[in-house]
């Protein structure tokens, strides 16, 4: 018996998905396919197999290193993985020892950039069945599990922006290489500081063409290419789908532009916001609303004249605001992402709400009887991990329903209003996240100490470094 029938890994639609994909390879000539899962960043890792072997492996699972989830962003190991428990305190975890990756069918796609191959995200367990609790989209799944206990279901629509720079010199010579390796020198594609003109579309949509039109064929749900107000950025948003597909399609969207536009000869980053004269931040807005797993209803919808969300609503909102500064860790995952929390930028620098309003974090759009009310959570940087920030969000939501959690008036003068400010460094963030005892029992201690530790790995790396500033500040003076 197969690995995933031993342990029933997977529903009735997920074996008949079995079976369009085996017919697909076959009449599509496929000749390799990836395997790829999320990583602890939101990092796409995996093996490609020749697509005989990988029909073979779909049930049986293909091996991968644990060190996989041992790693920062520079891809160092910080946990010790040659030592009792790898450091993670884990029998399973030790020596470097194989997992197994195993494919997702629902998941399954032809690249339209990269001929005769198809992709596959994975879940990673192991050997005796059990899902690595490492894997953050298996932990995402056990949020919307948890979730439809409730009988609810999540649904997110993604606005994502981004930046897309021609590609000068990608520092390939050997002297580059490390870790993490010397970053590419490039140009803008427009000037920007003209916000959705059709000029600066124009500038930008030969490589824009090329980008939708592979992110279509690979199914994402395209809504709307838009050029943003900084040089060389843009913004891509998408219709919004239910439970696990939205994180999923983030995941493939990222790692898919970045491969399209390496292929054409530019460099897009989701980095939120680059060491570049006259860069803008950019954020990730996560369109976000529950309903009802039988009737489809908006849970969040008001029915109130005056009102703009439920009583459901209302304490759903007050959780994220409650949650806040310790989910930042989750949101804003970088060092880099908090330099994008600034008053009077169109980014929050508070946990605050208010109606139909940029400024604030949290922007409530909807009305009685809307059936498209949803709460905007502008808090994230592009570089999230989506399975981290959405299962965060689905929590703190959730906590606030079971508490009866009031978020308080909208906020009008969203950079004046007295509220819990967020944090303005990784650090902070990841001080925020140990004092709150919450996500410690939503998320469960093991990860939560797994998560810290990977990103004070960072900070500390980051500390060691002497920046420009410091070299400015200090040389000539003392």
């Amino acid at each position: 018996m197969s690995f995933v029938r031993r342990h029933g890994l997977w529903s009735d639609e997920q074996q008949e998905a079995t079976a369009r994909l085996k017919r697909i390879v076959e009449e599509q000539n496929l000749e390799v396919i990836r395997l790829s899962f999320p990583d602890q960043h939101g990092i796409l890792r995996g093996k490609t197999l020749v697509a005989s072997e990988a029909i073979a492996s779909l049930e049986s699972g293909c091996t991968i290193t644990t060190t996989m989830f041992a790693k920062d962003t520079s891809h160092k190991t910080v946990f010790p993985v040659f030592t009792s428990g790898g450091g993670f305190g884990m029998r399973e975890m030790e020596g470097a020892a194989d997992v197994l990756m195993v494919p997702d069918p629902l998941s399954f796609r032809v690249l339209p950039w990269s001929p005769a191959t198809g992709w596959l995200l994975c879940d990673v367990y192991f050997a005796d069945g059990r899902p690595v609790p490492f894997a953050t989209r298996h932990l995402y799944r056990s949020v919307l599990d948890k979730l439809a206990r409730h009988g609810y279901d999540f649904v997110a629509g993604l606005e994502v922006e981004f930046h897309i720079f021609k590609l000068e010199d990608a520092k390939m010579s050997p002297e580059h290489a490390g870790q993490p390796g010397t970053p590419p020198d490039v140009s803008l594609l427009s000037h920007g500081y003209q916000y959705l003109t059709e000029q600066r579309y124009d500038q930008m949509e030969p490589v824009l063409e090329i980008i939708r039109r592979d992110i279509l064929a690979l199914g994402l749900p395209l809504r709307s290419i838009e050029v943003e107000f900084g040089p060389s950025q843009c913004e891509f948003t998408f219709a919004p789908r239910k439970g696990l597909e939205p994180a999923d399609n983030m995941i493939l969207f990222r790692s898919a532009v970045k491969q399209i536009a390496h292929r054409h000869g530019y460099h897009a980053t989701f980095m939120c916001r680059p060491k570049l004269p006259n860069a803008f931040a950019s954020g990730w807005h996560l369109h976000q609303s529950i309903v009802a797993r039988g009737s489809g209803e908006n849970a969040f919808m008001a029915r109130e004249t005056g009102e703009v969300l439920s009583p459901f609503g209302r304490h759903y909102l007050g959780g994220l605001l409650e949650h806040a500064r310790a989910s930042t860790v989750f949101t804003t995952p970088t060092i880099n992402g908090y330099k994008r929390y600034r008053s009077y930028s169109l980014a929050p620098d508070r946990a605050i709400w208010g109606r139909d309003n940029r400024g604030v974090m949290v922007r409530v759009l909807g009305a009685p009887g809307d059936a498209a009310t949803r709460l905007e959570n502008r808090i994230g940087e592009p570089a999230a991990n989506p399975y981290l920030y959405m299962a965060s969000q689905i929590l703190s939501g959730l906590d606030g329903v079971d508490r009866a959690l009031d978020p308080g008036p909208s906020a009008d003068t969203p950079y004046e209003t007295q509220a819990a400010l967020l944090p303005k460094t990784l650090r902070e963030a990841v001080f925020a996240l140990k004092d709150d005892p919450f996500f410690r029992d939503a998320l469960g201690s093991g990860f939560v100490d797994y998560y810290v530790r990977i990103k004070n790995a960072e900070i500390e790396r980051f500390q060691a470094e002497v920046s420009d500033w410091e070299q400015r500040e200090y040389f000539e003076m003392f």
